[in-house]
């Protein structure tokens, strides 16, 4: 078996209300941020993200933060594919913080069934100034 590859699949650009802040638990402090819309592109399928989502999101006491984004996308031809997008944004001594994703997808039969069929890993980055909108990269795992 080879050593798995990346293939590169779609870039969404999700927009996002503001934080709903639970406030500190247990578990540790936790938010939920609402999905209103957004965009998808990629070399074989483009669409928009449908309002109605939310990112849920817990900071642990070691200053992780878990996300869990629920949502579902729509391609240009009608497809309604259902996504859940789990990951951690670490936060690391002297460099960036470590964000990744593992999005998973729940789609019709049909053109866009293969991605039932693979495993997917993801970025995640704040789109602009306003922080009204994120940026995820997804890839294949091949």
């Amino acid at each position: 078996m080879p050593d798995p590859t990346l293939t590169h699949v779609f870039t969404l650009t999700v927009a996002i209300g503001r934080p709903v802040d639970h406030g500190e638990t247990g578990a540790g402090r936790r938010r939920v941020i609402p999905i209103t819309g957004g965009t998808f592109e990629g070399p074989d399928i483009r669409g928009e993200v449908l309002a109605g989502g939310a990112d849920w999101q817990l900071t642990r006491p070691d200053g992780v933060t878990e996300v869990e984004a629920i949502y579902d996308i729509r391609t240009d031809d009608g497809a309604v594919i259902h996504v859940v997008n789990r990951g951690i944004v670490a936060p690391a001594e002297g460099g960036p913080p470590y964000v990744r994703t593992a999005p998973r997808f729940d789609a019709p039969r049909g053109r866009y069934d293969w991605l039932n069929r693979c495993l997917f890993a993801g970025t995640l980055k704040v789109a602009n100034a306003e922080r009204t909108a994120v940026e995820i990269g997804v890839w294949r795992i091949d």
